[in-house]
């Protein structure tokens, strides 16, 4: 597995639409200030040419312009890492142009993003065996303040934070420290290293964040709103070893948008169950979150992926809030969907996770290995770059 560098102080952060741009309220105010506070950290910022552009059907372009702009971030000299500007409905449509050969063999660069980015977060460890991060995308950035969870997916392009656990808000650290990507959020003190040396491995530990939000009223008025946290957080475990509440388990990450992975089963960009063999000694860990699916997709999509032989050396699941968890057909629930149906491979599920489309999210770096911890209403990932 390739993984990036990390991004450099004063480095360059690109931006790119590959599914919506920022061309519309409450995204046009949160880029411009997200932009406003990364080059406040010293970065320098690159937009790519559909960054702010909405002339695509279910994206910022056409299917050609959006995999030109991946194509050039991708295998040229613009930008250190690369941001998503949004999700959308079609980014599918752009991988058809897209030169995964020539981005498998340029020097790799980390890519942020989530939802319809599962398009590349999901096949530039797939295709081209470069990891990329599940998160969120720019608009995000523009929040005042930072929720911890923004601070975590910097750190992931950093590479200079060592966990969160909630440490770097109960511990007052400063604004300008938190976010200048330099904080050790565990240990609840700045750090003043450079960053990691490349020939050692590089780890980030994360644990779920206090409680997430059903609703954002406020962005309507206030784009740079912070999350809207009102729900506590609360997961479900199953373990088929014992009737326990509490999982052990370790393996390679893998997934993103069940929404997104539906599409890409059985095309050519399929290479799954290579994958699988050839990171068959380290095991799967399958992280899945859904945003437009009822209950009943869910089940059809899961039974899809089974059939196509995706879960094949699977070793646990974590399992993203959907975005329809008040879903309910008869009694049958978000809940039955996943855990009923994946229970039969015999592997821990930890259900109601920080991820995907009700925000607060864990950063999760796809091809990394990951080691997950859960019990009762704890979880924590420790995510290994090797």
């Amino acid at each position: 597995m390739r993984f990036p560098e990390n991004l450099p102080e004063n480095g360059r952060i690109g931006f790119i639409a590959p599914s919506f741009g920022c061309a519309s309220e409450p995204y046009i105010s949160r880029f411009d200030n997200a932009i406003k506070k990364f080059k406040e950290m010293g970065y320098e910022t690159v937009e790519g040419p559909n960054a702010r552009v909405c002339v695509g059907i279910g994206k910022s372009n056409t299917p050609e312009a959006c995999a030109a702009e991946i194509n050039e971030f991708f295998t040229e000299d613009k930008s250190d890492v690369i941001i998503s500007c949004g999700g959308g409905e079609l980014m599918c449509e752009d991988i058809s142009y897209v030169d995964f050969n020539a981005i498998g063999k340029a020097k790799p660069k980390w890519y942020l993003g989530y939802s319809d980015n599962t398009n590349l977060t999901f096949l530039l460890p797939t295709l081209c065996d470069t990891a990329a991060v599940y998160g969120p995308c720019v608009s995000d950035f523009g929040m005042e303040p930072w929720h911890p969870s923004i601070a975590d997916a910097f750190s992931t392009l950093t590479g200079k934070q060592d966990g969160n656990e909630g440490a770097s808000i109960k511990a007052g650290i400063t604004d300008s420290a938190l976010l200048s990507g330099v904080v050790d959020s565990a240990a609840g003190s700045v750090k003043d290293e450079s960053g990691f040396n490349e020939k050692e491995e590089r780890s980030l530990r994360f644990s779920n964040y206090d409680g997430w939000e059903k609703e954002w009223p406020e962005r309507e008025t206030n784009p740079c709103a912070p999350y809207n946290i009102t729900e506590p957080y609360s997961q479900i475990i199953y373990d088929p070893k014992a009737d326990l509440e509490a999982v052990n388990f370790e393996g390679r990450l893998l997934g993103g948008c069940l929404d997104v992975l539906a599409g890409l089963v059985g095309t050519r960009f399929d290479k799954v169950k290579e994958f699988a063999d050839k990171y068959a000694e380290d095991g799967i860990i399958w992280f899945l979150e859904s945003c437009d699916l009822n209950v009943m997709s869910m089940r059809r999509v899961l039974w899809n992926l089974d059939e196509a032989g995706w879960f094949k050396n699977v070793k646990g699941f974590i399992i993203g809030r959907p975005l329809q968890y008040q879903d309910d057909f008869d009694g049958f629930k978000p809940e039955n969907a996943y855990i009923d149906y994946l229970k039969k491979f015999n592997v821990p599920i930890v259900f109601n996770t920080d991820l995907g489309h009700l925000s607060p999210m864990i950063p999760m770096i796809t091809g990394a290995m990951g080691k997950v911890e859960a019990k009762g209403n704890e979880f924590k990932i420790t995510q290994t770059l090797k």
